[in-house]
């Protein structure tokens, strides 16, 4: 769903973080750091993961980040997003 979200709209940063986060988790290093660089590229100042969280205060919530920690944020890490 998200590739197809990407060939509609390959202009939103969110869609190529996602993906590196999905990616990255899955464990397919090398599509994680071109989704990384395509999201950073379209979105400079999201440039770790306490930006991100800082943009999107609602991810901030503990158990949504919990989560978040185990799973979108370990595939980002793999990627190579630093957390701060």
């Amino acid at each position: 769903m998200l590739r197809k979200a990407r060939a509609a709209n390959d202009r939103l940063y969110y869609i190529h973080l996602y993906l590196a986060g999905v990616f990255g988790f899955a464990g397919d290093l090398g599509e994680a750091r071109v989704e990384l660089g395509e999201a950073s590229k379209l979105k400079p100042e999201i440039n770790s993961l306490s930006a991100w969280r800082a943009y999107r205060p609602w991810i901030a919530h503990p158990l949504y980040w919990a989560l978040m920690e185990k799973t979108f944020n370990v595939g980002l890490r793999r990627a190579g997003m630093p957390d701060e």
